[in-house]
Formats: structure tokens, C-alpha cells, sequence
């Protein structure tokens, strides 16, 4: 089958590899029907030192499945599911607590050395099929394979932020990135209920798309600017619920300045950073710092239906479609704000 590898920063190639195989008795081999390219791919694309073993790339898929071990139970041949960013039993202590990120059973797609699969590829073998897989209730031809598709990290991370950042009915929130993860907080936001969404970003095609999905106001500039604007906007308060969506120690920073006192900052964006100040006037705000990774398989029960009844429509994050083959242009095109977030078929 044809996979996505990594071997290096700029370095994306298309290979053939073996065709998985069930393992464990708990293995689902899942044929690939959508996939894509997430933002955080686009750190190590930048900054991966080079490696002869490469990496097998991918964490975002759908698709149908094929074989199933002997211990999996809850799914069948011939389904469509969607899979979590993380593996997982669904049944640990973490899970049972709604941490499945944390499952002391489960791990990440994609690793050095191809020892297992990427999302990015023809076929997917899926440890802990039963806890990892959710199925949809659709065809696979269907019109809402996209937005089905942000199941397996976007919106469930915007989702995230949100309900870490304790958004609800009457809130003022601000969004740092206009990302697909940030523009997935907006939809996530307006959908619990803020009543003011501020949204800073600084590229029109996506702070317009933003605005469709629910942002009441965008912020393009940065930095002390951007803090003085929104400070503007929020009467010298600042925003109940911050959500950054970038992971910049300068997002980071520009949260702590627009945070309203007793307000809440929900980190989503993968760090890039070892150290950030926090000063005394931080202190004296009572801010709550939260987020974190998203534990996407407690969420996709939960948003499911929206997706599926159309009253979200999340995959309007996706503004290119490619093949397989075109995925390493996709890496480019991404990385060179040409293109939002490219889905693959």
C-alpha cells in the first residue's frame, strides 16, 4: 500500500510499504476513505532533523473496515468509523474519566521506523479497535465525510478549548489562530453558548469563514497592538475564556494579556516553546491555565449529531482536496498559507 512518510524537514515522500496485518486479537484493519493534514504536521515539516528511517506521518482518518480480530466485538466488516488522534481501551481508570489521551493501553499513529501505521496511507491497522473506533452512519460517498472528518482531531480539539476554557451561555471568549483548530473553537464556542467571539487572525479568506462559523469580531493585528485591541473591544476587561490555538510562546503571552480577571486560558496549540514569564500582574488576576491534549474519543459521541443533522458544518475548514500522490504538495501548500487544511480521498 502507499503511505506518507517524513524524513526530514521538507522532506515528505510517498512509498509503498507492506500491507497491514491484525496483530492482536484486538486489531481492526481500516481501508483509508479520507484523510488529511493537520497543522501541527507542519512543525516537524519545518524542523525535523533528517533521519534514514523516516517517519510515518498521519493522525486524522475515516475509512471502512476490513479485517477484525478475533477479541473485537462492538464493530463489524463493512463499517464506517471514524478514529481518535489517540488509541485507546476506553475502559482504564483515565478513560472512564474522560481522559482517554491518558489511556495506560493506547498510543499515537505514526511513529519512526514504520513499526505502525500513519493515517496518511492506504489502510490503517487500529489497535483496541473497540475502544478506538467510533461508527458513522453514513456511506462512504456521503457529503459529510469531511466534516465527519474533523471528528478525529479538530473540531474535537476546538471543542476542547472551549469546554476547558469554561465557554457557556453569555460568555465572551477570544480565539488566538484562525487555524483549523481555531476556526473549529469558534464553531465550538458559539455552539455552548458565547455571546461574543473575538477572533485573532490575520488571513481574510479564513477570519471570513471565521465569521460564518459564529466570530462577532476579528482582530488582525499582533503583539501589543493586538492586546490593545481587543482591550478596546472588551472595555479594558478582557475576554472570560481565552482560547490559544496556536502554541507560540507569543500566543501564549498575548493571552495572558487579554484574559478578563478571573477569566480562563485553554491551551490547544502544540507547544513550541520551554518557557513562558508570568509575572505578579498575571498573579493578581486569578487566571486559571488549563487545556492540553484532546481526549477526542470522549467528544465524538457528544458532537456527532450536530455533524450528522448539519446544524455545525466544520468541514468548510477543508479548501483543498487531493490524492494520496499530491499529499507532499499538501504539506507545502499548508505550510505556505496557500491552503488552509487539505483533505486527502
Amino acid at each position: 500500500m502507499k503511505v506518507i512518510v517524513m524524513y526530514g524537514a521538507g522532506d515528505v515522500r510517498v512509498e509503498e510499504v507492506p500491507d497491514p496485518t491484525i496483530q492482536q486479537p484486538t486489531d481492526a484493519i481500516v481501508r483509508v476513505v479520507a484523510g488529511c493534514v493537520c497543522g501541527s504536521d507542519l512543525w516537524p515539516y519545518q524542523s525535523l532533523p533528517a533521519s534514514s528511517s523516516g517517519r510515518r506521518m498521519g493522525h486524522e482518518f475515516l475509512g471502512v473496515i476490513e479485517e477484525i480480530g478475533s477479541e473485537v466485538s462492538g464493530l463489524r466488516r463493512g463499517q464506517l468509523v471514524v478514529a481518535p488522534f489517540v488509541w485507546s481501551d476506553n475502559t482504564c481508570d483515565f478513560c472512564r474519566e474522560g481522559l482517554q489521551s491518558s489511556c495506560r493501553h493506547g498510543g499515537t499513529w505514526g511513529t519512526w521506523g514504520h513499526d505502525l501505521d500513519g493515517g496518511q496511507g492506504e489502510a490503517v491497522r487500529v489497535p483496541l479497535a473497540d475502544g478506538t473506533l467510533v461508527p458513522l452512519p453514513v456511506e462512504e460517498d456521503s457529503a459529510l465525510i469531511p466534516s465527519l472528518l474533523t471528528l478525529s482531531d479538530v473540531l474535537c480539539t476546538g471543542h476542547h478549548s472551549a469546554v476547558t476554557g469554561g465557554v457557556r451561555q453569555g460568555s465572551t471568549v477570544t480565539v488566538i489562530g484562525d487555524g483549523a483548530v481555531g476556526l473549529s473553537a469558534v464553531v465550538s464556542a458559539k455552539r455552548l453558548g458565547a455571546e461574543r467571539i473575538i477572533l485573532m487572525g490575520r488571513h481574510t479568506d479564513r477570519t471570513d469563514l471565521g465569521r460564518e462559523f459564529g466570530a462577532t469580531d476579528v482582530v488582525a493585528a499582533r503583539g501589543e497592538e493586538g492586546v490593545a485591541a481587543v482591550l478596546e473591544l472588551t472595555g479594558g476587561d478582557g475576554t472570560h475564556a481565552v482560547l490559544e490555538c496556536v502554541g507560540t510562546r507569543d500566543s501564549l503571552q498575548t493571552s495572558f494579556s487579554i484574559a478578563r480577571a478571573g477569566g480562563t486560558i485553554s491551551c490547544v496549540g502544540a507547544p513550541q516553546y520551554d518557557e513562558v514569564t508570568m509575572d505578579f500582574g498575571l498573579f493578581t488576576k486569578n487566571i486559571h491555565l488549563t487545556g492540553g491534549v484532546a481526549p477526542v474519543r470522549k467528544y465524538i459521541p457528544e458532537l456527532l449529531p450536530d455533524v450528522l443533522s448539519g446544524a455545525i458544518e466544520p468541514g468548510k475548514v477543508f479548501d483543498r482536496t487531493v490524492g494520496l500522490d499530491e499529499v507532499p504538495k499538501a504539506y507545502q501548500a499548508m505550510n505556505d498559507r496557500e491552503a488552509l487544511k487539505v483533505l486527502f480521498r
